[in-house]
């Protein structure tokens, strides 16, 4: 199938939902863009699902700082879409400060009217430059 524009439009800017409201730690917005079936893989390699991964927000296990992304790439077929993406982002995770750069698979399902997250998978970038402009560059 190949995307209408106006897809690829709708993903992105939900893409962009997502990542400011994970940043401003808007949990209502959030639990509204994960789907019930939500698989999201952390770049430690740690696995959550809905619930966990809005527990581990909630107690303030992974905070966001500053997020930056791009959406490089979306493919849909029937209710499904597949994004690729890059992610920059200053975290606080357990306690512990974070700088990360993923790369970013992500697949959004369409249930009735409504497009939500069912899985996030992101692979760590090692000395890789970006294509996302910084800040002041």
């Amino acid at each position: 199938m190949i995307n209408e524009p106006s897809i690829t439009a709708l993903i992105s800017s939900l893409e962009e939902l997502r990542y400011q409201a994970m940043q401003s730690n808007d949990l209502e917005s959030i639990q509204r863009l994960l789907h019930p079936g939500l698989n999201y893989v952390h770049s430690s390699g740690k696995v959550d699902n809905l619930d966990s991964y809005l527990k581990s927000l909630r107690d303030g296990l992974s905070i966001y700082h500053r997020i930056q992304h791009v959406v490089h790439k979306v493919h849909q077929s029937g209710d499904s879409a597949i994004v690729f993406g890059e992610m920059i982002a200053d975290i606080t995770s357990h306690g512990v400060a974070k700088s990360i750069h993923n790369l970013t698979l992500n697949i959004w399902l369409r249930t009735g009217m409504n497009w939500q997250l069912f899985a996030y998978q992101p692979t760590p970038v090692a000395n890789r430059s970006s294509s996302i402009p910084v800040a002041g560059e």
